[in-house]
C-alpha cells in the first residue's frame, strides 16, 4: 500500500516498488482524469495516480500525434460546425490543450498567440473562445499551463530534498545548473565526495519525480543513466514515486535504482 507524509505544505507520496502486474492494472484503470479519484478512494495516493496519468497521456499523445495533426483540417471544420474543443478531444481521445492548439494552428493563430491565450483566457476578446479555452485550460491535467506548472514544482521539489539531505550531511556537490555546459551531459547532482552504499562509491545522483515503468526506465538509460555513468562512474537515479520491482531492467552496471527509500537505508547503515 502507498503510504503518505507531509513536508511543508506538499504532500508527497512514499510508494516504494510496485508489482508489474499492479501497475499494468493501475495503468489500464486509468482512462481519464476521474479514474483518479476512484482510486483514490481505494487507497492509493492520489500524487501517484497522476504521475502514472500523465506519463500514460504523454506516450499515448506522442504515439498519436502525426496521425490527428493529419486531421487538422477535419477537426476546424467540426469545431466551426459548434463542436467544443473538449467534445472533440473526447472523440479524438486526444488532450484537449492539443487539439485545441492544432485546430486553431489550422485557422491561422501561430502557437505563440495560442498559449497567451490559454494562459490568460479572460483577455480574448471572442466569447465562444475565451469561454472555451477556459474550459480547456480546467480539464486538461497534463498539458494545461497550471499542470505543467506543477509537474515543474514536482521535479523542484524532489531536487530539493536532495539538495538539503546532502547539505545536512556536508557532502560537497555541485547542481545541474553549475556545471551545465562543462560536460555534454550532466546529472542533477555531481557529488565533490563520493559516497558509499552498497560496497560501491557513489559519484552522482539523478533526481527523477516520475513513476518508474520500464518504458520511462529504458528512455532514462538511454539518454542519461549511461552517459553519466560514462562521464562520471558509479551513481545513484531516485525514482519519488517508485518502480516496477520485479522486471528484468538493463540498468548500466554501477548505477543504483532507488526510491525513496534509499534516504532511510543510507542513514541506517552509515
Amino acid at each position: 500500500m502507498v503510504k503518505l507524509y507531509i513536508s511543508g505544505n506538499h504532500a508527497v507520496s512514499l510508494s516504494e516498488t510496485m508489482k508489474l502486474e499492479e501497475f499494468k492494472w493501475l495503468f489500464n484503470n486509468l482512462r481519464n482524469p476521474g479514474d483518479i479519484k476512484r482510486l483514490a478512494r481505494r487507497g492509493y495516493d492520489r500524487e501517484l495516480l497522476l504521475v502514472i496519468y500523465n506519463q500514460k497521456i504523454v506516450r499515448t499523445s506522442t504515439r498519436m500525434f502525426y496521425e490527428v495533426k493529419n486531421r487538422s483540417k477535419s477537426l476546424l471544420r467540426r469545431w466551426k460546425r459548434g463542436k467544443s474543443f473538449i467534445d472533440i478531444a473526447r472523440e479524438e481521445r486526444f488532450p484537449p490543450v492539443l487539439v485545441a492548439n492544432l485546430i486553431l494552428k489550422e485557422n491561422n493563430v501561430p502557437r505563440k498567440k495560442y498559449w497567451k491565450y490559454l494562459c490568460n483566457p479572460q483577455e480574448i476578446k471572442d466569447r465562444r473562445l475565451r469561454e472555451e479555452l477556459g474550459r480547456v485550460a480546467k480539464y486538461d491535467i497534463v498539458y494545461s499551463p497550471k499542470a505543467m506548472e506543477d509537474n515543474y514544482a514536482r521535479g523542484k521539489l524532489g531536487e530539493k530534498k536532495i539538495n538539503n539531505w546532502l547539505q545536512d550531511r556536508e557532502i560537497p556537490f555541485e547542481t545541474e545548473n553549475d556545471i551545465k555546459g562543462k560536460y555534454p551531459k550532466t546529472p542533477d547532482f555531481l557529488l565533490g565526495k563520493p559516497i558509499k552504499f552498497n560496497g560501491s562509491k557513489r559519484y552522482w545522483i539523478e533526481s527523477k519525480a516520475s513513476f518508474g515503468s520500464a518504458e520511462e526506465i529504458r528512455k532514462n538509460v538511454r539518454s542519461q543513466l549511461k552517459p553519466y555513468k560514462e562521464l562520471f562512474g558509479d551513481g545513484i537515479v531516485i525514482y519519488w514515486f517508485g518502480y516496477i520491482d520485479d522486471l528484468s531492467h538493463k540498468i548500466p552496471q554501477g548505477v543504483l535504482l532507488a526510491d525513496k527509500r534509499f534516504f532511510r537505508d543510507f542513514d541506517r547503515n552509515a
